[in-house]
């Protein structure tokens, strides 16, 4: 099933949709390791969400350094901000709605900022129910009871509702390491009118729950309101091979955001592991049919700069080709 959701954002710009249809479109990195490198310490359970609430003006320059290497769309800070989650820290549900919209406001004040003009986005970042844990479990999607798609409806209805009416240009459910999760965020998000991206997190050509990538690309593609699907938060190479796998079986556009190849150690909480550079993987996305194209944890400006330079190039190559 598809619909044509409503244009979200301020004036009249041009839709995502439309931009997706135009080509590709370049992402922003990690914003924790942005946030880490201007000097914020992003080591704690809420990592930047943190920042978000003690320093909300790091979180928009985050934001500004990305869109000036590039960036055309910037990821909110709400990866980590959940009700349950901030609960923890003892902040009151109503605060924490007033974190989300506040998110979105960052970004888009930096987007505006950045004099992008029409060719800049903002995409409210829905984590998954793991990374409220802060135990790793997006990287494995053990949820023991919580692994049951009306359990997982219940955990995202609230925060999915806040975002959606503060008007980002599309909701992106991104780190979904099990189907039932995707079920539950498509389920909730029908009738919110803002377009839905899916974002999984694969290894060793599955999910990691260890559930088939043909099918995640499958639920996305009959999903009402979804207008992309992809991946993120796993090593280029994984990455890659599943965006081949989504190609073979869905046409929606594809999205692809991996890491730099380091691994994240959750009981240390550090990285291991050597970086990988993204840039040189940009043409081999484009073919494949992605039109969403960044970095996500350890991928900086610098990075993404090289990233948006190699799709820009692409993308004029193609359009100078054209008929």
């Amino acid at each position: 099933m598809t619909s044509t959701p409503r244009a979200a954002g301020p004036g009249s710009r041009p839709s995502l949709v439309t931009a997706l249809a135009r080509g590709p479109v370049a992402l922003d990195g990690g914003l924790g390791t942005r946030l880490d490198a201007r000097g914020n310490d992003v080591t704690g359970a809420l990592w930047s969400a943190e920042i978000l609430r003690g320093d909300p003006g790091e979180v928009r320059a985050a934001h500004a350094d990305f869109f000036a290497a590039g960036a055309e769309a910037a990821i909110t800070s709400s990866y980590q901000v959940s009700h349950e989650g901030f609960a923890r820290a003892g902040v009151s549900a109503g605060t924490v709605d007033d974190l989300l919209v506040r998110s979105v406001e960052l970004a888009r004040e930096a987007a505006t900022d950045s004099l992008r003009g029409e060719r800049s986005f903002v995409l409210a970042s829905i984590g998954p129910f793991g990374a409220s844990l802060g135990d790793g479990s997006e990287y494995t999607g053990a949820y023991g009871e919580f692994a049951e798609v009306s359990a997982l409806r219940a955990w995202h209805a609230r925060r999915l509702r806040v975002l959606a009416d503060a008007r980002p240009d599309a909701l992106l459910a991104e780190t979904i390491p099990l189907l039932a999760e995707a079920e539950a965020v498509c389920a909730e998000a029908e009738g919110l009118g803002v377009p839905l991206l899916l974002s999984f997190t694969v290894a060793d050509g599955r999910l990691r729950s260890g559930e088939s990538i043909a099918d995640a690309a499958r639920l996305a593609a009959r999903a009402q309101g979804a207008v992309a699907v992809g991946v993120n938060c796993a090593s280029a190479d994984d990455a890659t091979a599943a965006l081949r796998i989504m190609a073979g079986v869905c046409d929606l556009p594809l999205m692809i955001y991996p890491n730099s190849g380091e691994v994240w150690d959750a009981s240390a909480r550090s990285w291991t592991g050597t970086a990988r550079p993204l840039a040189e993987y940009v043409d081999e996305w484009i073919a494949l049919g992605a039109r969403l194209i960044g970095g996500c944890c350890r991928v900086d400006a610098g990075e993404v700069r090289e990233i948006s330079d190699r799709v820009a190039r692409v993308a004029a190559h193609a359009a100078s080709a054209t008929p």
